[in-house]
């Protein structure tokens, strides 16, 4: 049985979850998501990637600014009757008069086994704790950040060599199905919802480049999970020789240095890690220049003994 539903989300992890709704034959009533913004050097304005989707559905569109104090948007919403919306990436707080219109709520799709990363960047944060599963959780949305009853979850493995941007798609198309599950599931009334113990909750806040500032301290696997973590935004990155040096790929050494250290074996480069431990730094991209292969570096920049990265 169908339902009526609002779908609220932006970015490109929403849209396996829009298009999978439609595509069982839900009646998406609106797809609500962010006002259109300029990117690129010429500022041009982009459609946010589920924008782009719903049209190519043929489903309308709304775009507010703004919408806890939007009269309109209120009754526009209100006129549809939703039996739920739909929340995925929307990318806003959800006010109250939202929370309560629809009779099975807001259900939210996060990318985490919920309360453990709740926040902006669960993947990311996943990836760069060192986790090696994470999943989705289907909640009902409440005022707090992330704390609703949880509906269902899933769980999907983090593999040694996933980054934030081979993980998303995954767990974008697991939750795609999830969410249609948890939907029949409350038609069926074959759903608890049950209670987040907030005293396990982890967060995951939106990042900041800084973020991605190396920490030589830290030992190889912390260095090399947030490496990946942080994969493509904010990436990994350090300086050499006062220029601003980007970590594009590197695999946890057996090799022990001293942290920040770099030593050339032949084409092979390392960097001392806390702790003793070491990277192997297999590609690097340093300021004003193309990536190249750390075999490349090598040659171009003749390293001197006792070099060291971060200063």
């Amino acid at each position: 049985m169908s339902l009526n539903l609002v779908f609220c989300g932006t970015p490109r992890f929403a849209v396996p979850t829009l298009e999978k709704l439609a595509g069982v034959g839900h009646h998406i009533h609106l797809v609500v998501t962010q006002p259109d913004r300029p990117k690129g050097r010429g500022l041009e304005l982009v459609a946010s990637p589920v924008k782009q989707s719903a049209l190519k559905l043929n489903l309308p569109v709304a775009q507010p600014e703004r919408i806890k104090a939007n009269e309109e948007f209120r009754a526009q919403l209100a006129a549809l009757q939703p039996d739920a919306i739909i929340v995925v990436g929307y990318g806003r707080i959800i006010p109250q008069w939202m929370l309560d219109l629809p009779r099975h709520g807001n259900i939210n799709l996060h990318a985490s086994l919920l309360p453990k990363y709740r926040g902006a960047a669960p993947i990311q944060w996943a990836i760069a704790s060192g986790e090696t599963v994470t999943g989705n959780t289907t909640m009902r949305i409440d005022a707090g950040l992330d704390t609703g009853d949880i509906l269902l979850q899933q769980e999907l493995a983090i593999t040694a060599d996933d980054t934030a941007e081979t993980l998303a798609p995954r767990l974008a198309d697991a939750g795609a199905d999830l969410m249609i599950e948890t939907l029949a599931g409350l038609q069926a009334g074959a759903i608890a919802a049950r209670a987040q113990d907030d005293s396990l909750a982890t967060l995951a806040p939106i990042l900041k480049k800084e973020d991605g500032l190396i920490d030589f301290s830290r030992s190889a696997s912390e260095i090399y999970n947030r490496l990946r973590g942080f994969h493509p935004w904010p990436g990994a990155y350090t300086k050499f020789r006062g220029k601003h040096l980007q970590l594009l790929r590197a695999s946890v050494s057996d090799k022990s240095l001293a942290a920040g250290d770099l030593k050339v074996e032949g084409n092979r480069l390392y960097v001392g890690c806390g702790n003793g431990t070491s990277v192997e730094l297999l590609e690097i991209q340093i300021e004003g220049k193309k990536r190249s292969a750390a075999s490349d570096f090598i040659q171009g920049y003749r390293l001197r003994e006792g070099e060291k990265l971060g200063g």
